[in-house]
């Protein structure tokens, strides 16, 4: 079974950079993307990320964190460095840039198996956030999701080179251009049981629009977003947490439900409307997700 983790905020880190690595320790973010890719150039500054990325771990900086380097793709020449360097105890896994199809992931899954089992850890030690950035991504996003099961434990949405593949502008502050395929990412991974990671809000100042791009998000059914800068987490993690509504609700579900399974009666019924198993499943993910917010916190 996949250990669950909690995914509200994901935060990208470029790992080059001390001053950053440093602030991000002091994020309560729940995921640290320690960035190999985009954001650190020019190439020379590639090694100089792994090599803070390994020092900070050793030094138990990151102690209680879990990171998620995000590795460059497989066309860069850089991705094996990434990956056989960075697979240390202290890293959880890792994001896996630009794929486009199952065997993408496929692919990637056998090369940390075969440094898994070259250094000694169980197979399917780290697992796999694919970032979901071109037209046919969104497209395969199943085959993504199911292409090793065993790893991916969450897909995320990079609309800045999705819009470039779909030869538009983004149309902010509506969204209207991305809307499709945050819709399609997140039902695709939902139905695959995998966490779907809605896209970064570039404007990091304009905290009334990130508030608008949350609720939508909570509504299409993303559990998470990718952040670039620590304001955004209180309210990313406000909207991606359970309120105090949901709570009393799904405590009173999972009572209802239970008292109906000791009666004998089968059927539970709040408000004279039937409590169907869906209703209660929801309800325990619910007080799952508090129960791993409150450890977090302890």
């Amino acid at each position: 079974m996949i250990k669950q983790y909690l995914l509200r905020s994901l935060m990208f880190v470029p790992a080059h950079n001390e001053r950053l690595l440093n602030s991000a320790i002091r994020s309560d973010a729940d995921v640290l993307l320690l960035d190999i890719e985009d954001s650190v150039q020019p190439k020379e500054n590639k090694q100089i990320a792994r090599n803070n990325i390994l020092s900070y771990v050793k030094d138990g900086k990151f102690k209680g964190r879990v990171l998620f380097p995000r590795v460059n793709d497989r066309e860069s020449g850089e991705l094996l460095k990434d990956v056989y360097q960075l697979t240390v105890e202290g890293v959880d896994g890792f994001m896996f840039s630009k794929c486009e199809k199952g065997e993408d992931i496929y692919f990637f899954g056998q090369l940390l198996e075969i440094i898994e089992r070259e250094k000694g850890y169980p197979v399917g030690t780290f697992k796999i956030i694919p970032l979901i950035e071109t037209t046919g991504a969104v497209v395969n996003i199943q085959d993504i999701c199911n292409a090793c099961s065993d790893r991916v434990i969450a897909v995320a949405f990079g609309s800045e080179d999705f819009l470039n593949d779909l030869e538009v502008r983004h149309d902010r502050p509506e969204g209207q251009n991305i809307f499709t395929a945050r819709a399609q990412i997140a039902i695709g991974a939902k139905s695959c049981g995998v966490v779907p990671i809605d896209t970064i809000h570039s404007n990091v100042h304009d905290l009334e629009d990130l508030e608008k791009n949350l609720v939508l998000a909570k509504k299409l059914g993303f559990e998470g977003m990718l952040i670039l800068n620590p304001k955004e987490l209180p309210l990313c993690h406000q909207y991606f947490s359970p309120s105090k509504e949901d709570l009393d609700w799904a405590n009173e579900i999972v009572e209802i439900a239970n008292e109906s399974l000791k009666s004998g009666k089968g059927v539970a019924i709040k408000n004279n409307t039937f409590v169907g198993p869906p209703w209660v499943k929801l309800a325990n993910k619910m007080l799952k997700k508090q129960e791993m917010i409150d450890n977090k916190l302890k």
